[in-house]
């Protein structure tokens, strides 16, 4: 079994705006629903640092949109649904396989953890023992360090996540709303106890570069599938600019709830 792999972070890690990636996950979809793109896994990073809700929460319920733009950092409603997730320093991944493939099996729970697999087998890379914790996390011990989400749409299913390689849960919750301004310290505790990274497990800083060749080989081994190196096509670019500048960076997908 063959997946095209793509890591679109490079050896630097160097990222994409939100509205661009989410951009290039959908084009993949189409691409692959058309029988255009093969199969594919898809490393990424972001640049700037950004927040994104699921597809059925309210953006500003969710987000303080201001301090986002204080701090330069970008706001984008995913197509996938699931909570708000704000990417700091990690890996992101996406999977992209059409309906009926060995891959994608029809039950939820059962494609969740087939492809969560690859998580845990590149933590287990990196030193560290995880396990799939239903319904769509990875966790080490207690703790979790990754969070994924789903949708199946145009005959295929999308599934991506985030393996956090470094957590600033101060960072997270200045820009997510809270219920009352005095519940931020206690959500914060609550938070660290719940969360964790890969760096602060190991008790080193693990890079882009670093996590990205421990995550493809844990994929590989994972799904059994042969990944071979490969490039988005010009089409598939095209048209994740094109949904970046006409869907993901607008109002009115992102404020539709």
């Amino acid at each position: 079994m063959r997946l095209r792999f793509v890591d679109s972070g490079g050896p630097s890690g160097a990222g994409a705006p939100g509205a661009l990636n989410m951009g290039i996950d959908e084009a993949m979809l189409r691409a692959v629903s058309r029988g255009e793109s093969p199969p594919t896994l898809r490393f990424y990073s972001w640049e700037p640092k950004c927040v994104t809700v699921g597809y059925f929460q309210g953006m500003a319920d969710e987000i303080d949109l201001e301090a986002c733009r204080r701090a330069g950092i970008d706001a984008v409603r995913r197509i996938t649904g699931g909570g708000a997730v704000f990417h700091d320093a990690e890996l992101t991944y996406s999977i992209v396989l059409p309906d009926g493939h060995p891959l994608a099996p029809a039950g939820i729970l059962d494609s969740y953890r087939l492809l969560c697999g690859g998580i845990v087998s590149g933590l287990r890379a990196l030193g560290l023992e995880a396990d799939f914790r239903p319904i769509n996390d990875v966790c080490v011990g207690p703790k979790k360090v990754s969070g994924n989400a789903q949708t199946r749409k145009l005959g295929c299913l999308l599934q991506h996540g985030t393996i956090l390689l470094g957590l600033d849960v101060e960072r997270m919750f200045s820009i997510l709303k809270v219920p009352k301004e005095k519940l931020a310290g206690k959500l914060i505790a609550e938070a660290k106890e719940r969360v964790t990274s890969v760096s602060g497990l190991l008790g080193r800083e693990v890079g882009y570069a670093e996590a990205a060749a421990a995550f493809r080989s844990g994929f590989a081994e994972a799904l059994g599938a042969e990944l071979d190196t490969g490039a988005l096509s010009d089409a598939e670019m095209a048209a994740g600019r094109e949904l970046a500048a006409q869907k993901f960076s607008t109002a009115e997908w992102n404020l539709r709830r």
